[in-house]
């Protein structure tokens, strides 16, 4: 047990020196400009627009969700809380943690495998050794635009979150016969700051470099056939998911 855990030990830290060295190497100058701006364009279209309508999708039904559980807690206790207050839970829950947290958690699975299977294909099929032939440096052209990208594109699709999910509530409130129109906009606009919308951003940055970062390390790094690609997909999206959680947990102690 105690070999075990020295190995799992040192392991770690030898991925974790790579992680940082890969990071190291993706800050290089680029040797032409305008092929890193066309890769950012790409991923900014493909992990932007590609996953908007699943995360559109979700945050509707969790806005709904979270604004139906709550009226339903506040007839069943018969409390004296004036029923304009879920439009001030679902608002606070969407920007605090639903939008930045379960979307992010969404893109590690999506974005995330994509990444790492795309990365780690190219790893087997030698292209990435031919661009070192050629002269490219692969860490800063395959990887860089990839986690730019994700950090660029992603707080954009969690600002759409949340308002979808206060939309979603409103009009799952509105349906239900739970409350009037004008009870939840009177919720969703009392005592309504913004250092929670800045608290929802420092997540969507984080989260968004903890998803490409991770995943391209795992792609990029892979070792072995099709059954090893799959391996550093899962792990891709498992870490990644371990770190939105982690670093939440430490955001919101620090934070709030």
């Amino acid at each position: 047990m105690k070999i075990s855990t020295t190995f799992g030990a040192m392991k770690f830290l030898d991925d974790f020196g790579e992680y940082i060295l890969m990071l190291r190497n993706m800050a290089a100058k680029p040797e032409k400009f305008s092929m890193y701006w066309k890769e950012f364009i790409r991923q900014i279209n493909q992990i932007g627009v590609g996953s908007l309508v699943i995360v559109s999708i979700v945050s509707v039904f969790i806005g709904a969700v979270t604004a139906v559980q709550f009226g339903y807690q506040i007839q069943a206790t018969n409390m004296p809380i004036p029923m304009s207050f879920l439009g001030y839970v679902v608002r606070e829950s969407m920007i605090l943690e639903l939008a930045p947290t379960i979307s992010c958690l969404l893109l590690a699975g999506k974005v995330g495998s994509n990444i790492s299977t795309e990365l780690g294909t190219m790893r087997n099929s030698e292209q990435i050794d031919a661009l070192e032939i050629m002269g490219v440096n692969t860490t800063a052209y395959l990887v860089g635009p990839k986690i730019f990208g994700g950090v660029f594109i992603i707080p954009f699709l969690v600002i759409i979150s949340a308002a979808l999910g206060i939309m979603g509530g409103w009009l799952a409130g509105a349906l239900s016969g739970l409350i009037t129109s004008p009870e939840y906009l009177d919720g969703l606009t009392r005592t309504f700051g913004t250092y929670g919308t800045f608290v929802m951003l420092i997540k969507a940055l984080i989260f968004a470099f903890l998803i490409t970062s991770i995943s391209c390390f795992q792609g990029y790094y892979v070792k072995g056939g099709s059954i090893a690609i799959g391996n550093a997909s899962t792990r891709a999206v498992v870490n990644s998911s371990i770190a939105i959680l982690l670093s939440d947990y430490i955001i919101a102690a620090v934070l709030l």
